[in-house]
């Protein structure tokens, strides 16, 4: 279960009219945080980033899934966003055993050099006119 204060940063960049991936990095930002705090583990971060993800999908984020994404992830995507529709809770037995399994896992997902070769792999598969045209966004939206 997300924590108050990332569903309602999440539900403030719905209001401002921020894009569904901008609120669901809000969760993702809680997932990495609670790598760091030792409350869980990831086996990478992709997965860190995936959990997160699928967090936002559940609490009601219309995030749909990525194009490059293979059938397996856009299924698991699309049941999570019906999941967040339903408001259908994940059983007890379930949410412990995924929890466990977590535990076991490194905290290393969450290191910030992790998190940065990560960053550089994801821009490396755009084009550099799609990492210009987005920095030219974000200097402009930029709050002064």
């Amino acid at each position: 279960m997300p924590e108050k204060e990332t569903l309602e940063r999440a539900r403030k960049d719905k209001r401002e009219g921020k894009a569904p991936s901008t609120q669901a990095g809000e969760f993702v930002k809680e997932e990495i945080e609670h790598i760091r705090e030792g409350k869980h583990g990831a086996r990478s971060t992709k997965q860190a980033i995936a959990i997160g993800l699928a967090k936002a999908r559940r609490a009601g984020v219309e995030l749909p899934p990525s194009e490059g994404s293979s059938e397996e992830t856009k299924e698991q995507a699309r049941r999570d966003l019906r999941k967040g529709k339903s408001g259908k809770k994940t059983s007890t037995k379930r949410s412990r055993a995924s929890r466990k399994a977590l535990k076991k896992e490194g905290r290393k997902a969450a290191s910030k050099e992790a998190l940065s070769s990560q960053a550089r792999k994801a821009a490396k598969k755009r084009s550099a006119a799609s990492r210009s045209r987005s920095a030219k966004k974000a200097a402009k939206t930029r709050k002064k």
